[in-house]
């Protein structure tokens, strides 16, 4: 539970940071929101374009895929933002470096990379970092089932007495057995006895 609040505060934290990186200089005093989305693909030019044609665009996918994944507790979809977010902002530096000839690191925001790019590259490893702290969703196992109520049971039991085993033929119970048997009393492997006989 503590995991996933921290996890998703910085997840906020970063997806913030990504999306106000734009309104922020990113090199030589040129803001994020003043690069064209399509400069990253076709080279860094020095046209100003529409808002939603520019850098925000990525950031502002990131933070909505950071959304979904709060809500998910899908830690790979909040690491899905924060690559989304860092591999927009390492493929601007390719393009502006080419475009420069190189990147000049000056703590001037006036010159060479600003605080718009630090606030990308930061808000993007927030992002991973809090896919790493969040726990995901927990997995709850599966209820017991309730004990059943004594006395009542569906479908009722049967509660037909089991049917008694037949007696053998040797067993008096048995029916039919003679009550005159002449060999009722021979002893066990015994011969039976004599009888004499009368004219």
């Amino acid at each position: 539970m503590i995991r996933n609040i921290i996890g998703a505060v910085l997840a906020l934290v970063g997806a913030t940071a990504a999306v106000w990186s734009p309104f922020v200089a990113w090199y030589d005093g040129r803001l994020g929101r003043d690069y064209e989305f399509a400069d990253l693909f076709q080279g860094i030019s020095q046209e100003r374009p529409g808002l939603w044609l520019s850098l925000l665009l990525p950031m502002v996918v990131a933070a909505a895929v950071t959304l979904i994944g709060l809500v998910l507790r899908s830690r790979l979809v909040i690491a899905l933002a924060g690559v989304i977010v860092l591999g927009f902002t390492i493929l601007w530096m390719v393009r502006q470096g080419q475009a420069a000839g190189n990147l000049a690191v000056t703590g001037d925001n006036e010159t060479g990379l600003g605080v718009g790019l630090a606030n990308a590259l930061g808000g993007g490893l927030l992002l991973l970092l809090a896919a790493s702290v969040l726990a995901g969703r927990v997995r709850r196992p599966a209820p017991e089932p309730e004990a059943e109520e004594p006395g009542y049971t569906y479908p009722p039991p049967d509660r037909t007495p089991p049917p008694r085993p037949i007696p053998g033929p040797d067993r008096p119970e048995y029916p039919g057995y003679p009550e005159d048997r002449p060999y009722r009393d021979e002893p066990p492997g015994g011969e039976p006895p004599t009888q004499p006989h009368r004219w």
